[in-house]
């Protein structure tokens, strides 16, 4: 028996609202997980590589489609488009100089004091009335950063020590930073049973230490990044806030390879006293800082120049990082970007690596604590640099845009140098 005319008008509806529905949830979707605003180099067309997503020029402000970017600083529009047809939203592009860096994956160790002295943890104290905890009272938390005691500006742990034993039981204000806004309470210290001294019955930290990968300089100012993540606190994960640092060469002697449940690690010792370059951010997408003079050459920094990738060039596929795992020098190695996330709100989580060379995997596992900041190359360019491991799969990893990378180091340093003149 054929389905009626009725029927087939049925169908057609069903399929309609189906497939609208459908396209308007993609819509959504791409809306959502794409970036607002797009760089592109003078000279080169704006390229997205997907073949369900395209950015068009229907305002002709780029010399699109027919031509190509010409005017560095420029800023102009465009149309994220879903299967070349229909508009997701409009978004922003600027034109940029091409720009080449030199390529590191050099080890260095990282000695960083703090911008006020960070709250790690709360403790209760045995006074002579009893148990009191005198940070909890005081509303304090795990992340505040304190910045003062009674109007003084604090920087060092030995400071909160001294100014609570010296107030005599009396009440101190704190000035302090919760999520960057700045707030102020009254900490009232309460006298140790156990040694007769007053305390705070706070947990402090005011500087770490530790080893990371040099991802890339600019050989023309000697201006450098390297991690590609933020440094961290063990016990709060809230970034650190940077008063001065600096960064020292690492001799690698010796690797904890990854298991499942377990990330690995590599282990080195400072070998010098001698820092081969300033810190200036310490930010989510990485440190970031200048070379000292002739620290390139005594460290033996100066690998091949390449081009920085815009994060649309990155592809699905074959890749390599440059990375050192012994005490040797930086070694390329097999790897495949298995998948690319453009999201703006990931600052250094925009791909998924896994790596493949099987001397890689023999030494390390994979990657392994240590090898964040590892320069990611494909197709002859700087795309990105190794973040994270995955801990139940030290094979697999994140890695950020270079393009975040770089731009973040331009701005970051162009504040600097603006302030220092």
């Amino acid at each position: 028996m054929r389905p009626s005319r009725k029927h087939y008008g049925k169908y057609l509806v069903f399929a309609l609202t189906v497939t609208t529905g459908l396209l308007v949830s993609m819509v959504g979707v791409a809306r959502y997980f794409t970036p607002n605003e797009y760089y592109v180099k003078r000279g080169n067309q704006l390229q997205w590589d997907s073949q369900w997503i395209s950015l068009e020029d229907p305002y002709n402000e780029g010399d699109l489609p027919a031509g190509t970017a010409t005017s560095s600083n420029e800023t102009y529009r465009a149309e994220l488009m879903l299967f070349h047809t229909v508009p997701v939203k409009t978004v922003d592009v600027k034109v940029v100089e091409d720009r080449e860096v030199a390529l590191c994956g050099t080890p260095f160790g990282i000695k960083m004091f703090t911008n006020g002295v960070m709250v790690v943890g709360v403790a209760d104290i045995q006074g002579e009335d009893g148990t009191a905890n005198p940070g909890t009272d005081a509303g304090l938390e795990a992340g505040d950063i304190i910045t003062a005691l009674d109007g003084h500006p604090v920087n060092r742990n030995e400071e909160i020590a001294q100014t609570m034993e010296t107030s005599a039981g009396k009440p101190v204000k704190i000035t302090f930073l919760r999520e960057q806004e700045s707030m102020e309470t009254t900490l009232l210290p309460v006298r140790s049973k156990v040694d007769g001294t007053y305390k705070a019955g706070l947990w402090v930290r005011d500087s770490t230490a530790g080893i990371g990968t040099l991802t890339f300089y600019d050989p023309s100012t000697q201006e450098f990044a390297g991690l590609g993540h933020g440094i961290c606190d063990t016990d709060t994960t809230e970034l650190m806030p940077l008063r001065n640092g600096e960064i020292v060469p690492v001799t690698i002697n010796g690797v904890v390879k990854g298991q499942k449940g377990a990330p690995g690690e590599l282990r080195g010792y400072f070998n010098t006293d001698v820092p081969m370059g300033t810190l200036h951010a310490n930010l989510d997408q990485g440190v970031y800082g200048q070379l000292n003079s002739g620290a390139v050459e005594e460290q033996k920094l100066a690998g091949d120049t390449v081009c920085v990738a815009m994060k649309q060039e990155v592809q699905a596929g074959a890749a390599q990082i440059l990375t050192t795992v012994d005490g040797g020098e930086p070694q390329f190695y097999d790897a495949v970007i298995e998948k690319i996330s453009y999201h703006d709100t990931e600052s250094s989580k925009n791909m998924v690596l896994r790596i493949t060379d099987p001397t890689l995997l023999s030494t390390t596992g994979g990657i392994v604590q240590g090898m964040s900041g590892s320069p990611i190359v494909q197709d002859g360019k700087l795309v990105g640099a190794v973040t994270h491991v995955f801990v139940n799969d030290p094979t697999r990893g994140y890695g950020i845009f270079a393009e975040n990378m770089l731009g973040t180091c331009q701005s970051v340093l162009g504040e600097v140098e603006t302030t220092a003149a």
